[in-house]
């Protein structure tokens, strides 16, 4: 990823950046759900519980699944209720993913990125992982070049900030140097909680529901597609022309 642009060099002011920038999700929006990261992920999760928590499995997956809803991570839940240390739950959980075998770059997502047009867009990455998977999985996308900049959670931190709070959109806007322009945030995502809060926020926002997916009874946003390549049709006005 390239570095974030500031507004002075060597003392002297440049024009501010005045171009909307585009949030993406990276797991199971940048690669498909159907690579079951999740499902591999989860796995280690429960074991986690069961380990560290001392629970009888039915009892792990339980609470997992709890913490998940509650708070969008079940890291969150592990920290606020455990106190356990996050960044040994991350090398025990996220960094033991075996991604090399699973994640491969996608030419139709690179062509799709390609196509933005970066004098009018600035895309940035938005993930609730930390920084250790989302810069690997990006990596094994060969996708790194194409955003600016990252927001994560940072696991370091105490208390934990994750999407879908508030407070989280408001360190991506305040990262990506789009403070209080919240009307020129575009955000897409494949999770119902964090784009309905995206979308009360005021981000232009798309819920991703991949085909097989049961869709839910209420949408989550203004926009659902069921490919990445559906925002060329939603968001028609941050692609390149075809005549450039």
């Amino acid at each position: 990823m390239a570095a974030q642009e500031t507004n002075t060099t060597n003392g002297t002011s440049q024009p501010a950046d005045n171009r909307v920038v585009f949030f993406f999700d990276i797991d199971n929006c940048l690669y498909p759900k159907s690579a079951k990261v999740h499902d591999l992920m989860a796995d280690l999760i429960d074991q986690y519980f069961a380990r560290h928590l001392n629970l009888p499995w039915e009892d792990a997956v339980r609470l997992h699944k709890e913490y998940y809803q509650n708070y969008g991570l079940a890291i969150e839940g592990l920290v606020r209720h455990h106190q356990i240390d996050p960044l040994e739950y991350n090398a025990k959980v996220d960094d033991a993913l075996p991604l090399d075998n699973i994640i491969k770059p996608s030419d139709a997502l690179k062509q799709l990125l390609a196509d933005i047009d970066k004098r009018k867009v600035k895309l940035w990455l938005f993930t609730n992982a930390y920084i250790n998977h989302a810069k690997r999985v990006v990596k094994l996308l060969e996708i790194e070049d194409f955003f600016e900049g990252i927001t994560y959670c940072d696991y370091s931190q105490t208390p934990l900030i994750c999407k879908p709070h508030e407070d989280m959109f408001k360190k991506a806007m305040r990262e990506a140097d789009v403070v209080d322009r919240w009307g020129d945030c575009y955000f897409v995502d494949d999770s119902y909680l964090n784009c309905k809060k995206a979308q009360e926020l005021g981000w232009t926002t798309a819920h991703l529901v991949e085909e097989g997916v049961t869709p839910p009874k209420t949408p989550a946003s203004k926009y659902q597609i069921s490919t990445l390549q559906e925002l060329r049709t939603v968001f028609p006005e941050l692609f390149k022309k075809d005549e450039e």
